[in-house]
């Protein structure tokens, strides 16, 4: 059976006071080119928010790349993760980084807030 890897909207933070909550309480993971908010939910899966800023990201085509592999790395690992909001920032270091590096830094994180029943 496949496991569905989609990224529907249940799985975003798309309202403001979903963001809100995030950025109010929540804790830091952080590394030379990202940062993450996580905060837990009363929901069964975790659910990805995005604020990449042009403070980090000039280019409107560096902001899209970097969104386009948080989505896809997220969407990847979403069935190990604890049912978690996530907020990802990234900081201008990650600009300069090539997609193995974006990927390999968030994959990091990813495994950080895996659910300990989902690492054998």
């Amino acid at each position: 059976m496949a496991v569905d890897q989609g990224f529907p909207r249940s799985v975003r933070l798309t309202r403001p006071e979903q963001y809100k909550q995030v950025f109010g309480d929540a804790r830091k993971l952080s590394d030379a080119g990202f940062t993450l908010l996580v905060r837990d939910n009363d929901g069964d899966s975790a659910r990805l928010g995005l604020a990449i800023s042009k403070k980090c990201a000039r280019r409107a085509v560096d902001r899209q790349r970097i969104k386009r592999l948080v989505r896809e790395t997220f969407r990847q690992h979403r069935q190990h993760l604890a049912p978690v909001d996530v907020v990802v920032m990234c900081r201008p270091a990650v600009t300069g980084w090539d997609n193995a590096r974006i990927r390999a830094s968030l994959e990091r994180f990813w495994a950080r807030l895996s659910t300990p029943c989902a690492n054998p």
